[in-house]
């Protein structure tokens, strides 16, 4: 899939919206088999609900691969329910020495045909090579996370430098491909820091997650790193997947993806969009 394509989803959904199917096995609501055939009828539903809303669905590979052959099995029919014109994310973080690189992106971008995958950039540009390789993928890549501990490393001054460590991954990252095929993890917790970054990075679009259950304001981080185009997939995942713990859970998630959804189409509004 190309940005001309998210783009155009973007702009005829009204819609930002990425949703997360980090689906928990003891979170399944009532009238759900807490088995594997349980948990591929809740994401089914859960994307029939929200498609309408949805440009993008983000998959964490851990809430499957826990589960051995059969999770890797699960997230595969999950990704086979996402519509074709939906933006498809592995979120797996990987990152390593080159060989192993290209194994996981082959894993990914060929075997399951993902459209883009979240990577660590702490070993430096040989590990982000070879995803950067394939043609019409992108690579995401952590900047400024939102949990709580992203301060540990990720705002500390690099020495002699008048830059926060996470500035500087996302201005030498950004140097190692082009906004066609690069995009950044950006946590929407720090709104205040998000408006310093899109001066950084005016093109690129930035994978937004920390709406909702983890605190983050969608008008805030819009308002702070929108650009001409968007340039913002915002990710919820907990308030969709288990906005009812009852048999109507597919119904409320569909009606919280379009509470999100209009609310991002009011602010597109307001920024001329």
């Amino acid at each position: 899939m190309k940005k001309a394509d998210i783009i155009r989803e973007i702009q005829a959904k009204r819609s930002y919206l990425c949703t997360g199917l980090d689906t928990e096995m003891g979170k399944l609501p009532q009238g759900i088999e807490r088995t594997g055939k349980g948990l591929l009828e809740f994401n089914k539903n859960i994307v029939e609900a929200t498609a309408e809303h949805s440009v993008a669905y983000k998959i964490n590979t851990a809430f499957y691969e826990q589960y051995g052959v059969e999770g890797w099995r699960w997230m595969e029919e999950t990704l086979s329910y996402l519509p074709s014109n939906t933006f498809k994310i592995a979120d797996a973080k990987r990152g390593d020495i080159g060989n192993t690189s290209t194994m996981y992106a082959r894993a990914f971008f060929d075997a399951m045909n993902f459209d883009a995958i979240t990577v660590s950039p702490y070993m430096g540009e040989d590990s982000l090579r070879p995803f950067l390789e394939f043609e019409n993928k992108f690579v995401i890549c952590l900047a400024l996370t939102s949990n709580a501990g992203h301060s540990d490393f990720q705002t500390l001054k690099v020495e002699s430098e008048e830059l926060k460590l996470y500035e500087r991954v996302i201005n030498t990252v950004s140097k190692w491909g082009n906004p066609d095929q690069l995009m950044f993890v950006v946590g929407a917790t720090r709104a205040e820091l998000v408006g310093e970054i899109r001066k950084l990075i005016p093109d690129h679009f930035l994978l937004v997650p920390g709406v909702g259950a983890q605190g983050g304001s969608l008008s805030d981080i819009t308002h702070a790193a929108a650009n001409q185009e968007v340039g913002l997939l915002v990710n919820s995942s907990r308030g969709i997947l288990y906005a009812s713990q009852g048999e109507d859970y597919a119904d409320a998630a569909g009606v919280e993806a379009a509470k999100l959804a209009s609310e991002m189409s009011g602010l597109m509004q307001q920024l001329g969009m």
